[in-house]
C-alpha cells in the first residue's frame, strides 16, 4: 500500500527534525520526504494531514503482561493492541508473569505466542526482560546467560533488590553479555507498609507515609556498586523524588555510565490528587509531592532522566475496589500517555515537541541499546501519526486494554493517535 502524508508536521528526535513536509510511504518504507511531493502514482492514498504529527514510533521501556498467568487482566495480543493504539511499536514487558520470565523456555513460548497472535493487526515489536532472581526471596540468580541467548532485551526483577552482595555479582557476571541491567531503588525496610509519599499530604489525608529516603538510600548504594564493578549498562527504573533527580545528576556529571526513567504518572500528578482516594493513584513507587513532579519535569528536559516510561500495570475491577491502603498498586496507561503527556506539557510550552518525543521514543530506545531509524527516504516505517487536537473520552470500549484502573476513567482526553507503522 502507498501512502502520501501531506504537509504532515514531521518531528524526529534522532536528527533533531520538526518540520512540515510532505511524506510519501510504500511498502513498508519511507520513499520521500519533500516540501511538496506530486509523482505518487494513481493507486496511492493522499491523505490531508495539516495539524497532525508524524514521528518514530513510541518506545515503552518497561509494562506488565497478565498473560501469562493473570489473562483476565491483559493478554499478551491486548496489551501488543493497546500499544500499537497509543503509538508505541516497542514494548517492553517484565518478568512478573506467572510463571515468571526466568528460563528460556518460556521466552521462545512468548516470542511464539505473539507471532502466532498478532497476524491481524500491525504488531510492535516485543522486548521480553530476563528476571534476575528465581524467587521472590531474590537469594537465589537465574540462567542469565543462558536468558540472553534466548533473546530477552535485558535482565530486572518485578522487586527491589535488596541484597546488594548478590547485586554486585549480577553486574560483574552480566558485563560479557552486553545486556541492561534494570534496577527499582527502594529500601523496602524505610517503606514498611507506607501507601504515599511522605509530606503534608500524606499527613492531611491520613495514609501511612513513604520517606523519599526509601528510594534514595538504594540509588545511593546502587551507585556505588555501578562504580565499584564499572558496568556500563545499568538502568534506574521509576525514579520519583527531587533527591533521586540529584543524586542521579551527580553520578552522571562524575562520568557513571548510567541511565534513568521515571514514569509518565509521575510527571503529570502529584500526592495532592490522591485526595480523591482513587485507587489507580495508588502507585509503587508513590506519587511524589509538587517540588518531586517539578524536579522530574526538570529532569527529563535536561537529560538527567533519560526516558519516560509507561509502566502499564492492569488490574480488574473486582481487584481494584478496595480501600485505597488494599488495592494492589499500579495503572494502565499505554493509550492515555502521549494525549496527556503532550497536552500537559507541549500545549503548556514547558516541553518542546523534540524534548517529549526524544523521552518517549529515541532515548528510551538508546537505553535498551537500540536505534531508532530517522524519518528519511529509504528508511523502514517505524512511525506513529498523532493528531493533537482530536478529543475522546476514555471508556472501557473505546480501549484495547482489558482493564481500565486508570484515573482519567470517564473523562474526555484531547490528542489521539490515529495510525502506527509497526
Amino acid at each position: 500500500m502507498t501512502e502520501l502524508l501531506q504537509q504532515v508536521r514531521i518531528i524526529d528526535p534522532v536528527s533533531g527534525i520538526d518540520q512540515i513536509a510532505d511524506v510519501l510511504i510504500a511498502d513498508g518504507k519511507i520513499q520521500a520526504v519533500a516540501p511538496q511531493i506530486s509523482d505518487i502514482g494513481g493507486d496511492a492514498k493522499v491523505r490531508d494531514c495539516r495539524g497532525l504529527i508524524l514521528g518514530n514510533g513510541l518506545v515503552d521501556l518497561y509494562s506488565h503482561s497478565g498473560e501469562p498467568g493473570f489473562e483476565e487482566r491483559e493478554t499478551l495480543s491486548s496489551l501488543l493492541q493497546a500499544a500499537a493504539a497509543g503509538g508505541f511499536t516497542r514494548i517492553g514487558i517484565l518478568p512478573d508473569t506467572s510463571p515468571s520470565i526466568d528460563h528460556p523456555a518460556l521466552v521462545a513460548q512468548l516470542q511464539k505466542m505473539q507471532e502466532q497472535g498478532t497476524t491481524s493487526f500491525p504488531a510492535p515489536l516485543l522486548n521480553i526482560w530476563g528476571a534476575i532472581t528465581l524467587d521472590v526471596a531474590g537469594k537465589q540468580i537465574t540462567e542469565l546467560a543462558d536468558l540472553a541467548a534466548a533473546g530477552v532485551v535485558g535482565f530486572t526483577d518485578s522487586h527491589p533488590l535488596d541484597n546488594f552482595g548478590l547485586v554486585r555479582r549480577v553486574l560483574e557476571y552480566v558485563q560479557p553479555l552486553g545486556k541492561p541491567m534494570a534496577f527499582w531503588p527502594c529500601d523496602r525496610q524505610l517503606s514498611s507498609n507506607g501507601m504515599m509519599r511522605e509530606g503534608v499530604d500524606a499527613l492531611r489525608f491520613g495514609l501511612p507515609p513513604i520517606p523519599a529516603s526509601a528510594e534514595t538510600t538504594a540509588i545511593a548504594a546502587l551507585l556505588e556498586l555501578v562504580a565499584t564493578t564499572g558496568n556500563p549498562q545499568v538502568h534506574i527504573m521509576r525514579v520519583s523524588t527531587a533527591r533521586s533527580v540529584e543524586l542521579i545528576a551527580s553520578a552522571k556529571a562524575a562520568g557513571l555510565p548510567i541511565t534513568a526513567s521515571t514514569t509518565w504518572m509521575h510527571l503529570l500528578l502529584d500526592t495532592t490528587a490522591i485526595k480523591s482516594y482513587d485507587t489507580s493513584l495508588h502507585l509503587d513507587p508513590p506519587l511524589g509531592n509538587p517540588s518531586d513532579l517539578k524536579a522530574l519535569r526538570a529532569g527529563v528536559r535536561t537529560g538527567v532522566i533519560d526516558a519516560i516510561a509507561i509502566d502499564h500495570a492492569p488490574y480488574t475491577y473486582e481487584e481494584k475496589v478496595q480501600a485505597f491502603a488494599e488495592a494492589p498498586s499500579g495503572a494502565i496507561g499505554l493509550e492515555l500517555a502521549l494525549s496527556l503527556l503532550w497536552q500537559n506539557l507541549v500545549v503548556t510550552e514547558e516541553f518542546t515537541a523534540l524534548e517529549l518525543w526524544q523521552a518517549l521514543s529515541s532515548n528510551p530506545a538508546k537505553c535498551l541499546g537500540q536505534k531508532l531509524n530517522t524519518l528519511t527516504p529509504n528508511q523502514k516505517a517505524e512511525l506513529t501519526l498523532f493528531d493533537p487536537t482530536q478529543t475522546w473520552k476514555v471508556e472501557r470500549k473505546n480501549l484495547h486494554t482489558l482493564s481500565s484502573n486508570t484515573p482519567w476513567l470517564g473523562k474526555e482526553l484531547q490528542g489521539r493517535v490515529l495510525k502506527t507503522w509497526c
